[in-house]
Order: structure tokens, then C-alpha cells, then sequence
């Protein structure tokens, strides 16, 4: 049948049809698609550092697909990287994100930890997570299970379509013209006749999110790039600034559409409102997330990265039980869809801290895969941006580390917290790229004595050995990394540096992927404590901590920061993990006064930490679903937050002083 898309005829047809799809595309001169593009060790040679830009002609060919818009679709997915077989965060491979979801149902969703208290508040009984069974392989629906489809068109196994670049991009080529074929559409050369089709690939279920895709590939069409990708593969596209899509063609899909209510999101991503009940159970109880009038009862200064470790599907339903927690976002993988849950000016319980939660609004990040959790779609990270850049505009958050946190940086409040502290979303996040959206590129801002770096590997080429990503002490599979380990002296062989929060017994750190005892993240902060060679020192839970950083392949680059260190003729300055008033300042009130509980961890004299914020004391006092007792307890005593470990802790400003880097 012609156009059929398994045909794989090489007629003169179709290497002309080839030939006007695809520009050759070495010799141009293209504005980056990513600011930093990535690269890995042993490069390959020129010739076949170019062989996944052939394979991505020959697919276009094969199944009379533009080339543009296959390689637009690509990047959008994966930014062209095959991530060594790996795959991503929802099952999906290779360089199209062709989804087998089938096998990564492995573990619950992680706010289901019995032994955590999303709430965080100790003045009221403990919100633990609710029953949140794994669905059946069957039951994943059809974005999920994509590789399936692609099987099916090409005749490929879907063991090569995981494993084989070429085979994936086939997989997605089919996959893109089944869709234009469904649509009634001619297989065109011309990009610009494939908006609907791009919209279906997007995998989304209704109109505003399917478009919104279609215009994020045509926007990477319009203005072209270059990259060179996590394998060495150097890829280009050619830039298309006057092409206009057919936009009319996304309502032919039949999509439906989504309830924006009463949605806080920008107009540049696809925001849905699924609320969160606020019920009361009776005997005190309620759920499962608090009222209140943020940014005029007390201000919103952190964004809080999660990934939900459940389906979509899962997650949604988790947030609408009223006997579980919340978060006032969720964002889903294939397509960066946005659903709302909590309105801002209310406090939901995700952080496992509740000075954090009454201060932060949460984003959960769709991904539930325990092998490797490596990998999240280009889709996401560009509508999770566009949100944060949203959210920190509206509400003045500094775009920096020690206000936009993963979950694995929020302090646990008190000592018997800290080993029940989560750990998404994981050293495989990248935050350089993310940063990179949010416009805010971590950048040099001093020379070799500005006393302060700034950590930021090469994700792509930087790969150290974690384990436990499917069982414990068990490698994982090599892949990029923002974090870099820390060691008790300048050498590979020292041991890693101790946690004494997370180990009381004084045991080493490990490589574990959830431990992050001796870990610093890309974006974070610290005062330098000295250089050995190829190696810098840094201060860290109140030791010095070690981390390879040679010229040739930095790790880390310099800046310049105010920082802290104990008050002249003190020994040490008591560390918190939240910033709570002195007594004092709930004398006259019905709210009982919360206990300023240090952590075990010592700022010592000399040692010196980079400044967040300094703030007053404040706690919520928000117990009851009658919201008339509900007030925020502000004292005398300022707090300054800083960068303690891999998570912000915070001191008093009464202990400390403050100095130039």
C-alpha cells in the first residue's frame, strides 16, 4: 500500500523524497539548543560521531517522515541522547522515548513510607502515607507502553528497539507517520503538514497539552541547533525560522478538555486542576493539606523538586485520597502536562518538614523506576522550568540552590528525623540543565580566591559508581551525574566522608544511590576549606570534605558569596533543621511553645558556611480543620539559612558572624 509506514523501499522516489527531506548538516552554523552541549570520554571519530545523524535520515527516509520534525520530536524527548540503553524515569528508551513501562513497576510511591511524616509537624500525630498498590502491566495506558506500537510497525524485537539507537529512532519514525496516516494526512516532505501528528506523539490526552508540545518541537525546529550527545554523537538541525504549522490540526485529534479551575500556572504550559480534598475525618483528624493566606501570612521562599516514584495514574490518585498528603503540583513525563492540586496560598505536606512546607510550594515529577532512575524527558524538564520561573517571579524567590530544592536538601527537623529523610529526586537530576532553562546558568562570578565554589560536573561525562539502583551493593548502570563524592583527604582510596545524623554509630558514607551522607549537588554552594593537586576541600556537616576537581575537568567553578562562621570567642554555633521562634514569642497565645531542638551536627570555629537567607523565627500553628485558631508565631530571634551538607540547614544570627568570602 503506498506510504504504508513498514515499507522500507529504496526506490529512486524515495531518495529523492530523502534528499529534500534532510539538509546536510555538518557545515552549519547553528545557535545551541543547550547551552553547554554534552560530551563524553574517547570521543569517536569523525566519521562515526556522525552516525546517528545518518540514522536519523535513513529513518525519515524510510518512513517518509521530515527529518526536522523527527529530530525536533527527539529532542524534545531525550535532547538525542541514547542514555546507554537506560531507561528513563517512566520506562521509555533511546533517543525517542519509546515507553515499556511493563517491567519498572517495582515499588511503592515514596510518600507511602511508613516511617516518614510528609507533614512534618511534631505538634500533631504523624501523617503517614496512605495504600498506594502498584498497578498491572496491563492497566499502563497506551503513552506507556509506546515501544509496544513501534514493534509492531517496524517487526523489530523490542529488545532492539531498547537497546539499538537506530532501531528506536525507526520505532519513533514509524510511530510519528502511523499517526499522520491516522489523521488522514499525505506523508509531506514539508514539516509544517505534521503538527497534528506531533501533537499525537506527544501522548497526551487532551487538546491544551497535546498542543503545547507540538508548539515546544516546532519552536526546536524553528530555531535549530547543534549537540553533541551522551555517546559522543554530534548532531545537528538546521534551523527553520519561518515555518508555520497548521496549529488547526490539533482538533482533529479529538482530545479532550482539561478543567483549568483554578489553576495558578503560566500561559506557556498546559495546567490542569485536579484538587486535593480538604475533609475532616472527625476526632481532630483531617486532610490532607492545610488552609492558609500565603504571601500575606508569611512568605513563600523555597520550591521544593520532587519525583513522585508512582505512575500518573497512581499519583493523581494519591493526591485526591483526603487520608494521604499532598503538594501543589504534579507534572507528568511524556509531555511536561501540568495538573494543580493545592492552591499556593495553602500549605500542602510533602517536604517532610513543616518550617519547609509552610514556606515552599512542591512540584512531584512523574517517575517510578528503581533501575536506574537516570533519566527525565526534555518535555518535563522545559514545563517544570517555565513553572519554577513562574512561581519565583510571582513570589520573589531567588533563582539559586538554596531556594529551588530537590527533596533530598530539605534538613530533617529534629535529630530522630534525619535517616528518614527522602532522597528524590536523585544525583541523576540534572540540575546544570535545568538551571540552563530557568536562565540561570551556574557560571563563574570570581577567580582561584574568591573562597567559594560554585559545584557543577559535566553531567554527560561525569559518571561515578552508585549502587542499590535495583538491589543493594549492586552497581548501577553508568550514567551522567550532578553530584560529586566527598573523601576525609585528597585521594580516591580515603574514605568518604561521615554523617553522623544519618549514621549515629560513626559508620563511612557509601556509593548507595539513596545516601547522600557525602554528597554535593550541581548549583550548590560552599566555602573552600583548601586545594591539594587536583583536589578541593570544601566545609561539610562540620568537617572537611574532599572532592576531585583538576583543571582538566572541573567539577566545580569558583564564586564569591557571603558566608558565616561562629561569633569571635565562641568554640561552635548549634546547627537547626528549621527556624523556628524563641519561647518568648508565644507568650500570650494559646499555641504551645516548639521545642528548638539542635541537630547532632557542630559548626565549629574557623569553619565557614555560604549564607541563604537571614529571617525571623516563625511557626504555623495550624492543628485543626477549623481555621479560625490557625496563626503564624513570628519572634525576635533571625535565622540564617545556609548550606550546610547536601541539605540546608539553619543558625541563629545570634551565633554567628558574617563575612566576605
Amino acid at each position: 500500500m503506498q506510504g504504508s509506514v513498514t515499507s522500507r523501499s529504496t526506490s529512486a522516489r524515495s531518495r529523492a523524497w530523502r534528499a529534500g527531506g534532510f539538509v546536510a548538516c555538518s557545515a552549519l552554523v547553528l545557535p545551541l539548543l543547550s547551552a553547554a552541549p554534552s560530551a563524553t570520554a574517547g570521543q569517536p571519530a569523525p566519521a562515526a560521531s556522525a552516525a546517528l545523524q545518518r540514522e536519523f535520515a535513513a529513518a525519515a527516509a524510510e518512513y517518509r517522515v521530515p527529518a526536522r520534525v523527527l529530530l525536533g520530536v527527539s529532542y524534545l524527548q531525550s535532547r538525542w541522547d541514547a542514555h546507554g540503553g537506560a531507561p528513563s524515569v517512566t520506562g521509555g528508551y533511546g533517543p525517542m522515548h519509546l515507553t515499556d513501562a511493563g517491567t519498572a513497576l517495582a515499588r511503592a510511591p515514596h510518600h507511602t513510607d511508613s516511617g516518614e511524616d510528609p507533614r512534618g509537624d511534631d505538634a500533631r500525630p504523624a501523617r503517614t502515607g496512605g495504600d498506594a498498590g502498584l498497578p498491572e502491566a496491563s492497566e499502563l495506558p497506551a503513552r506507556l507502553r509506546t515501544l509496544e506500537r513501534a514493534a509492531d510497525l517496524t517487526g523489530l524485537p523490542g529488545a532492539e528497539l531498547r537497546r539499538s539507537p537506530a532501531a528506536n529512532i525507526r520505532g519513533g519514525a514509524a510511530l510519528l507517520a502511523a499517526a499522520q496516516q491516522r489523521l488522514g494526512r499525505p506523508l509531506s516532505p514539508d514539516p509544517a503538514d505534521w503538527y497534528g501528528a506531533v501533537a499525537r506523539f506527544s501522548g497526551a490526552d487532551d487538546t491544551a497539552t497535546a498542543t503545547t508540545y507540538a508548539d515546544d518541537v516546532y519552536d526546536v525546529i524553528r530555531t535549530g541547533g547543534r549537540r553533541t550527545t551522551d555517546s559522543g554523537q554530534r548532531i545537528a538541525l538546521p534551523g527553520t525560522p519561518g515555518i508555520e504549522p497548521d496549529r488547526a490540526q490539533a482538533a482533529d485529534l479529538g482530545l479532550r478538555t482539561a478543567d483549568t479551575g483554578l489553576t495558578e500556572c503560566p500561559r506557556t504550559v498546559a495546567c490542569e486542576w485536579i484538587p486535593a480534598p480538604y475533609e475532616e475525618f472527625g476526632d481532630g483528624d483531617y486532610g490532607n493539606h492545610d488552609k492558609a493566606d500565603r504571601p500575606r501570612g508569611q512568605g513563600i521562599d523555597y520550591i521544593v523538586v520532587h519525583d513522585t516514584e508512582a505512575t500518573w495514574d497512581t499519583t493523581l490518585k494519591l493526591v485526591q485520597d483526603p487520608r494521604y498528603v499532598s503538594w501543589q503540583y504534579s507534572l507528568r513525563s511524556s509531555d511536561g502536562h501540568i495538573a494543580q492540586h493545592v492552591p499556593l496560598k495553602d500549605v500542602a505536606w510533602h517536604a517532610g518538614n513543616w518550617y519547609v512546607n509552610s514556606k515552599s510550594v512542591g512540584l512531584e515529577h512523574e517517575g517510578f523506576l528503581t533501575s536506574p532512575d537516570a533519566w527525565y524527558t526534555e518535555a518535563m524538564y522545559r514545563t517544570s522550568a517555565r513553572l519554577v520561573k513562574y512561581l519565583a517571579k510571582r513570589y520573589g524567590i531567588p533563582l539559586d540552590r538554596q531556594h529551588v530544592l530537590g527533596h533530598d536538601n530539605v534538613p530533617g527537623t529534629v535529630t530522630a528525623n534525619i535517616s528518614g529523610m527522602h532522597t528524590d529526586p536523585g544525583p541523576y537530576w540534572d540540575w546544570a540543565h535545568y538551571f540552563e532553562l530557568l536562565g540561570r546558568p551556574f557560571t563563574p562570578t570570581a577567580g582561584p580566591d574568591g573562597g567559594v565554589v560554585t559545584v557543577r560536573p559535566d553531567y554527560a561525562r561525569h559518571q561515578p559508581l552508585y549502587t542499590g539502583c535495583v538491589k543493594a551493593g549492586e552497581p548501577c548502570a553508568p550514567h551522567g551525574s550532578g553530584a560529586v563524592r566527598l573523601h576525609t583527604a585528597p585521594a580516591d582510596d580515603a574514605p568518604l566522608v561521615k554523617d553522623i545524623g544519618l549514621r549515629p554509630g560513626g559508620q563511612d558514607s557509601t556509593n548507595g544511590v539513596n545516601d547522600t551522607g557525602a554528597r554535593a549537588s550541581t548549583g550548590q554552594q560552599y566555602a573552600v576549606a583548601g586545594r591539594s593537586g587536583d583536589w578541593t576541600a570544601i566545609w561539610y556537616l562540620g568537617q572537611k570534605a574532599w572532592f576531585h576537581n583538576p583543571r582538566s575537568r572541573p567539577t566545580a567553578v569558583n564564586a564569591r558569596a557571603l558566608v558565616l562562621t561562629p561569633k569571635d570567642g565562641r568554640t561552635e554555633a548549634p546547627v537547626y533543621g528549621r527556624a523556628y521562634p524563641e519561647a518568648a514569642a508565644y507568650a500570650g497565645t494559646s499555641v504551645p511553645v516548639q521545642a528548638l531542638s539542635p541537630l547532632p551536627y557542630k559548626l565549629l570555629a574557623g569553619q565557614r558556611y555560604v549564607i541563604g537567607d537571614r529571617a525571623p523565627g516563625e511557626y504555623y500553628f495550624a492543628p485543626t480543620f477549623d481555621t479560625s485558631g490557625h496563626r503564624v508565631i513570628r519572634g525576635e530571634e533571625t535565622y540564617y539559612a545556609i548550606q550546610f551538607g547536601h541539605r540546608v540547614a539553619y543558625v541563629k544570627a545570634s551565633d554567628v558572624r558574617v563575612l566576605k568570602s
